[in-house]
């Protein structure tokens, strides 16, 4: 009986590197990325031969010398004896608030345009396609500086707001007057809001270069728990109806949980507004608004919600009209329709494209540097930049800073799109 004898075993020889496609991938995977380094390699080497001969080796011990520059627009304690790093600092503060702000209002905005662009009403429609076709079809740049103009040249002179003595025996009005009660006064030198002031303030505490306001604190932390309590109310109420089904009435409940503990804690502290007041030849009180942030934060807005009222429409477009249908079939309103039946299946669709929105309105906050609002370019990559001469160093900074706050956006975004996207069983 014949038996049959084992397969001799294939020995590796180095043609099979190039030859075998069990190998041919990995070795140009290799290749590649050993070509990718020895690049890398040759341009840092070359870089650092011509800063050797321009004597300029790269440190980054400039941050910690002496800024001597003013900034206009603050949210945390500078002076021009700081070093360039707190500068950079208040650059990065000043960025990240007008990131959150655009991205808010845009949002707001653009939802209710991209609601507003499929209604049957032709006269709406059509105004909204006029808004969203001029805005994004005009570089953004423009349009900031379209808005920082009117500001600076349409809005009134602090002393037109000015009332006499013989103004009043006259009955006459002044030029001009504040707004939303009497308490927000828009000039041509800045927008002059209330200011939250505390009678019994909790104090701040000092985190590393950032002082912390304590009673910032409390109020996030009330209203954290404001909100988790409105949710647990909901959740409560709905595991009766399910078990019962009637569902318990919770509107009491909800409108004290979720005002009650701020109010309180606002009375506590003793919260009031000040409210900004003309006094000599300008404003006293209050907090000034510079116009080159209002400008800056309303053409990031009102350009960016144009794509996000585009984005909205196509989500929605996206739903099956079965849906409305079948909605208006048990009897709910549009409205209603709308915002618990076709708007979360959407938002499906519309969260993807919406992160790259809020990344751009990051990014293009940068253009503040054309109207001199002192965002995290004009004080790190201007000013420092010109003062110190360490090109390469700021610009390593910003982009490092700039990547890190996409990615942080970008991850945030992505987080919430899993909690939203259909749930496969």
């Amino acid at each position: 009986m014949a038996i049959a004898s084992e397969t001799p075993k294939e020995t590796f020889r180095l043609g099979m590197l190039v030859y075998d496609t069990r190998y041919r991938s990995l070795t140009i995977q290799v290749v590649v990325m050993l070509l990718a380094m020895a690049g890398a390699w040759w341009l840092y080497d070359n870089l650092m031969a011509n800063l050797r001969v321009l004597d300029k080796e790269p440190s980054f011990s400039f941050l910690w010398n002496r800024a001597g520059y003013d900034i206009n627009q603050t949210l945390i304690p500078y002076t021009n004896d700081d070093t360039h790093f707190r500068a950079m600092l208040v650059g990065l503060v000043n960025t990240i608030l007008v990131a959150v702000l655009g991205c808010i209002a845009a949002t707001v905005i653009g939802i209710i345009v991209g609601v507003l662009r499929l209604s049957k009403n032709w006269l709406v429609a059509r105004l909204m396609t006029v808004y969203v076709e001029g805005f994004r079809n005009v570089p953004v740049l423009l349009w900031i500086l379209v808005i920082f103009a009117v500001f600076t040249e349409i809005t009134p002179q602090p002393r037109d707001f000015r009332v006499t003595d013989e103004m009043i025996a006259a009955g006459e009005e002044p030029v001009a007057s504040k707004i939303l009660f009497d308490s927000v006064a828009v000039t041509n030198r800045g927008t002059f809001v209330p200011k939250a002031v505390y009678e019994r303030s909790l104090g701040e505490i000092q985190i590393g270069f950032l002082p912390i306001s304590l009673n910032t604190v409390a109020i996030l932390a009330v209203i954290v728990g404001s909100i988790l309590g409105y949710r647990a109310i909901k959740k409560h109420a709905t595991a009766v109806q399910e078990a019962t089904g009637v569902r318990p009435k919770t509107l009491w409940k909800s409108l004290l949980v979720s005002f009650g503990p701020i109010i309180l804690l606002l009375f506590a502290l003793g919260f009031h507004l000040e409210i900004p007041t003309l006094g000599g030849f300008n404003f006293t009180g209050g907090i000034l608004v510079s116009n080159a942030l209002m400008a800056l934060w309303l053409g990031l807005t009102l350009y960016t919600a144009a794509f996000i009222a585009e984005i909205v429409r196509a989500g929605i477009l996206a739903i099956s009209k079965g849906q409305t249908e079948a909605s208006y079939a048990l009897g709910i309103r549009p409205g209603r329709t709308m915002s618990l039946v076709i708007l979360p299946q959407a938002l499906r669709v519309i969260i993807p494209p919406l992160i790259s929105q809020y990344l751009n309105l990051t990014k293009n906050s940068s253009l503040a540097i054309a109207v001199s609002y002192m965002d995290l370019r004009g004080t790190l990559g201007g000013i420092t930049l010109n003062q110190t001469g360490r090109e390469l160093e700021c610009m390593l900074i910003l982009m490092l800073i700039y990547l890190a706050l996409s990615l942080l956006i970008s991850s945030g975004m992505n987080v919430y799109n899993n909690a939203v996207k259909l749930k496969e069983r």
